[in-house]
């Protein structure tokens, strides 16, 4: 079937997004030449391929990298790092804004790599594009302030100088996953970069065109291309190799994943950042607006097929207004139209492979077998690709499914009817989880306090996850087994660095001095230490 023809008896409810005639295809966007060009940026003789989920034909062959050549892109990256951490971070920075002008000039160069690779909608691929440029604009504008020496009170205030440096770990080893391919790749690495370290990424194989395509990127910016290295292959053989040289680890996948990178990193005695997994919950209060709230849980849970590590599994409505949230967000998601066309006008793509269609097929099968009902979607749609699979409503869910507490990271939520508040936080809370939430209500005093007692990094009040995840000044990051660490923010940018203090005793020393015994010392410092209380010194 191609682009622009339907299928005569469609398998489900959901419509197909007409293609524009004469769209582009994969044949069109990865050329021989754009493969030879970003293959250059790899270290590696082997030979690995990775594949188009809208089609599951190959898009590429790349090179693959052995243990050596991870162990010599690390020794590049530490001496190009050397020179790069003594540019000044105003130079530096002014890399990343130029890689921000870069990328919305071309942004259509890679969102079509994003759509091939990972196989969403436009739209969903242009959230990428968003949120790298407001990273690169945030940390261009905001490295030196974050990264400048900061003075503090001395133990003895005027003879005792004290600063805080911020020194640059060195080389980051960054193993980034397929599903946000530009976003958690480069977007994780500019305050990476900008902080003075040099970079060592291991994208995942089936989305490394788009990681190569940012890297490329960043040096016609002005990046030294010793300072970014990659490489490629079987997570399980090259990840380890990555944290085994780091200077300091960064990491986006799955929490049994991410306790092996954490329990590497320690043993190494260096720092990691780690975003895991989640089981996110939104919140639909009694006074919610119902039409605004059943919009926002179509974009929470279906955006990027529900790959979004931040997206929304787990629905708890007000029994007072559940029957017309559910009727609204059904008929809603019923409508969501699937493609596959490099273009905008889908609201929903592909799965990105086989093993997340059979995750999503197994919960919700073993669900609506156990009792569950579907409200919308479960069904399969290889009459427009492979792996897709229609965003699927699930209700009357309960343990021992394996939706309840497992993530499903596809286009499925299961909604649960509530009558308290007290109770939906403890429901919502019930997760080794906790990454982001969403509450939604007319008021925003009540959805501010509830938000302060959910166990999650994020909370949206009134959208799903977009507002959080935007405002990059602020940190972003997991509670319990969904991570450590934050990105955004100073917190998103200081991790990449060491703290140093530099103390300079001036005139005397803190030690008896001009002849005085040990007592009389020792008498002078407590009358001090009253006399800097009572003056409310720090």
């Amino acid at each position: 079937m191609t682009d622009t023809q339907a299928p005569a008896a469609p398998l489900g409810t959901n419509p197909i997004a007409p293609a524009p005639r004469g769209a582009r295809t994969a044949a069109d966007v990865v050329t021989p030449e754009l493969i030879a060009q970003l293959s250059r940026g790899v270290l590696g003789s082997g030979r690995t391929a990775n594949h188009a989920p809208f089609t599951g034909e190959k898009l590429a062959d790349l090179p693959a990298s052995t243990p050596q050549d991870v162990a010599t892109a690390f020794e590049r990256a530490r001496t190009a790092q050397v020179a790069w951490a003594r540019t000044p971070v105003r130079r530096r920075a002014a890399v990343l804004l130029r890689f921000h002008d870069l990328l919305l000039q071309r942004q259509a160069e890679v969102l079509d790599l994003i759509q091939l690779e990972t196989g969403k909608a436009r739209l969903h691929a242009h959230e990428e594009v968003q949120a790298v440029a407001v990273a690169a604009r945030h940390y261009g504008r905001r490295a030196a302030a974050y990264l400048s020496p900061k003075r503090h009170t001395g133990v003895i205030p005027v003879l005792t100088q004290v600063t805080e440096a911020r020194q640059p770990r060195g080389v980051v080893g960054q193993i980034a996953p397929w599903n946000y391919p530009l976003e958690l790749s480069v977007g994780d690495a500019l305050p990476a970069l900008v902080a003075g370290n040099a970079l060592v990424m291991k994208p995942d194989t089936e989305t490394a065109l788009t990681a190569l395509w940012a890297r490329d990127l960043l040096v016609e910016a002005g990046l030294p291309s010793e300072a970014f290295q990659v490489v490629l292959g079987d997570g399980p053989v090259i990840g380890p190799e990555v944290v085994a040289h780091a200077d300091y680890v960064s990491f986006t996948g799955s929490t049994r994943t991410g306790r092996e990178v954490a329990a590497g990193a320690a043993a190494r005695l260096v720092g990691v950042s780690l975003e895991l997994g989640g089981k996110n919950a939104m919140l639909v209060l009694h006074d919610a607006d119902v039409d605004k709230a059943a919009a926002g849980a179509v974009r929470a849970c279906f955006s990027s097929a529900g790959q979004l590590c931040i997206s929304i599994e787990r629905l708890y409505v007000h029994e007072s207004v559940a029957d017309a949230f559910v009727e609204r967000f059904a008929a809603r998601t019923r409508a969501l139209r699937l493609g596959r066309s490099l273009a905008y006008g889908a609201d929903m793509g592909s799965l990105v492979g086989e093993r997340q269609l059979e995750t999503t097929r197994r919960h919700v099968d073993e669900a609506v077998a156990k009792g569950a009902t579907l409200v919308a979607g479960g069904v399969a749609r290889p009459d427009i690709g492979p792996y897709f699979y229609e965003p699927t409503i699930l209700d009357g869910v309960e343990p021992p499914m394996a939706v309840c507490t497992e993530e499903t990271f596809g286009p499925v939520v299961s909604v649960y009817r509530f009558t308290d508040e007290n109770e939906v936080v403890e429901l919502a809370n019930a997760t080794p989880y906790g990454l982001n939430s969403s509450v939604w209500t007319r008021d925003g005093k009540r959805g501010r306090a509830v938000a302060a007692r959910l166990r999650t990094g994020t909370v949206n009040i009134n959208e799903g996850y977009a507002p959080a995840y935007g405002s990059v000044q602020s940190p972003m990051g997991g509670m319990k087994d969904s991570g450590l660490g934050r990105r955004h923010g100073s917190e998103g940018i200081l991790k990449y660095t060491e703290a140093q203090t530099v103390a300079h005793q001036r005139l005397l020393p803190l030690a008896p001095s001009f002849g005085m015994d040990d007592e009389k010392y020792a008498a002078l410092m407590t009358t001090s230490l009253k006399l800097m209380k009572a003056l409310r010194l720090r």
